[in-house]
């Protein structure tokens, strides 16, 4: 019930607010961090006031924080109880934007978690039901580098503050930004570990304006239109589908709203692993996909079994180039399916990527035996046998002109000293051949890094490359 009535005022909003000649009431709620603590002349440069100039006069932001105030109403200090949450509610905003959540981390705080997510709801609900009806959004909480376990300790924030604000917003239906792994690499911008400076509150106030500003289709809903049975569960606040087709299991994530064009995000294997790039579209508006074809190994079957998909999502709706997502072996299903469908993908992101099975498989058969489920499935993937192996061509590194004459984008993440997918048969062997077909590919190197971890905890990087690479880039204002 929550979740109609919430998605009833998200359309409501939509569909009057913008047609008015007023200025759209932006109000910030939270404590110190959108106060503005530690920033020299706060009052022109904490985030709510850089939002302000970022936005222009068609918007009136007011920055309603309040130091060391808490989501909890048992907390040491409960926001509930300011005079800025009184004129907050008075002052009746078109959208509201919370940032609570850091302060309940400390000690004090934790007795109360059990009554987090209701307090949560609370606070929502006493915005949303105002005449004005605004759009709420949950801001997650930012990282905290105190080592003082009794303080706000960041394994807190992670383990049961945001996972916390995460469900508030899925049991909702309510937009989330992820504020803490934006700033995972940003302790340099955090003087006293716990409060961003100038620069940080810049970062906040552009994750912000591009939750204002994008083009969004509240209404459209792809999970109506997948005419399969479907367990709907949560995904870091998101609604998630899992089906079956083709006798494989099958994931679709909705975003809260959908960004113009519908993009979409399709990660070929690994679910949920490292998903600070996953969660990041979805907060831009793309849906995120998955269709588990292990361990086909980007053969025929696979790829069949793909475009059977790639037409039950398009068909629902979203749009007709994919942005693809491969983590190691994933590599192989997200190029040898782009190389047989150059014009549906829009951007492509792999990280430490198989990319020549055979230098893979013949560094397994220098040991034996052999004790690896991946490599026999290798071989009955493509009916082969041990002495056909280093003849294999099927691999793609040897389908670039069929991946280049797709003229999308090509990101890699390389680990330099990757023990698992060796870098110079791969990325590296792959790199030099889209060059040569003047390819547009950029490998983005991790010295020193091995195998694993995937990704970066700051996704920024990756974020940024695929939204201009599939045409969802914001500019910013200039620095100011």
């Amino acid at each position: 019930m929550r979740s109609i009535f919430t998605l009833f005022l998200v359309l409501a909003f939509s569909t009057s607010v913008f047609a008015q000649d007023k200025p759209i009431k932006i109000a910030c709620v939270g404590a110190s961090i959108t106060y503005g603590v530690s920033i020299p002349d706060r009052e022109h440069n904490c985030y709510p006031a850089q939002l302000q100039k970022m936005l222009g006069d068609k918007y009136q932001v007011t920055n309603y924080g309040v130091n060391g105030t808490t989501m909890l109403r048992k907390g040491d200090s409960p926001y509930w109880k300011t005079r800025q949450y009184k004129a907050a509610l008075a002052s009746e905003p078109d959208v509201v934007y919370i940032d609570l959540g850091g302060n309940d981390a400390k000690l004090q705080n934790r007795p109360f978690y059990g009554e987090f997510e209701q307090d949560c709801h609370d606070l929502v609900q006493s915005f949303a039901q105002l005449p004005s009806h605004p759009r709420v959004v949950l801001m997650e909480a930012m990282p905290s580098w105190v080592k003082d376990t009794t303080g706000i300790w960041d394994p807190m924030i992670v383990k049961k503050i945001n996972p916390h604000i995460q469900h508030a917003a899925y049991t909702d239906n309510l937009e989330l930004i992820d504020m803490h792994a934006p700033f995972a690499n940003q302790e340099a911008n955090t003087p006293d570990k716990i409060h961003p400076n100038k620069e940080g509150a810049r970062r906040m106030a552009e994750l912000i304006y591009e939750n204002v500003v994008r083009i969004k289709d509240f209404g459209f809903d792809i999970l109506s239109k997948i005419n399969f049975e479907k367990k709907i569960s949560s995904f870091y606040g998101y609604k998630c589908a899992t089906f079956k087709m083709n006798g494989r299991e099958c994931k679709v994530v909705a975003p809260k709203w959908t960004a113009n064009g519908h993009p979409w995000m399709w990660r070929a294997r690994f679910w949920g692993h490292e998903p600070q790039t996953d969660i990041a579209l979805l907060q831009r508006g793309f849906h995120l996909v998955y269709f588990d074809a292990a361990e086909l190994l980007g053969n025929e079957e696979a790829i069949k079994d793909w475009n059977d998909f790639y037409k039950l999502v398009t068909k629902a709706g979203l749009g007709k180039k994919a942005v693809m997502e491969g983590m190691s072996r994933g590599g192989v299903y997200v190029f040898n399916w782009a190389a047989a469908n150059p014009s549906k993908v829009a951007a492509v992101y792999v990280d430490n990527p198989l990319l020549n099975m055979p230098s893979w498989a013949l560094g397994l058969m220098k040991t034996p035996p052999v004790k690896d489920d991946m490599f026999d499935a290798f071989k009955k993937d493509y009916n082969l046998t041990d002495d056909k192996i280093k003849d294999f061509k099927g691999s793609p590194v040897d389908k670039v002109k069929q991946i280049a004459k797709g003229k999308y984008p090509i990101l890699i993440l390389c680990a330099d000293e990757d023990e698992a997918v060796y870098p110079p048969d791969n990325t590296l062997l792959f790199e030099k051949k889209i060059k040569d077909l003047k390819g547009d590919i950029t490998v983005l190197h991790k010295p020193g890094f091995k195998h694993h971890p995937h990704s970066l905890p700051n996704p920024t990087p990756i974020v940024d490359f695929l939204l201009k690479g599939s045409g969802q880039e914001i500019q910013f204002p200039e620095k100011l």
